[in-house]
């Protein structure tokens, strides 16, 4: 598997899991300021799209895992 359909993947995971911590009524719900999470995450998502950098590819790449699409 490569770093960047772990990166997908791993912010995918991040955004519904922060979703389902952060809304009030889900059976999951711990506090709203998982929904700063989710921000994060996004606003990470936005920052590689521009930029082309990847903080999450750059450490699956340290960790050993193959980069490319």
């Amino acid at each position: 598997m490569t770093s960047w359909r772990l990166v997908r993947i791993i912010a995918g995971a991040f955004i519904l899991l922060s979703l389902a911590f952060g809304i009030e009524g889900s059976p999951l719900f711990l506090s709203a300021w998982w929904l700063a999470f989710t921000a994060f995450v996004g606003a990470n998502l936005l920052q590689s799209g521009l930029t082309g950098w990847c903080l999450m590819e750059w450490l699956l790449r340290k960790l050993g895992i193959a980069p490319g699409c």
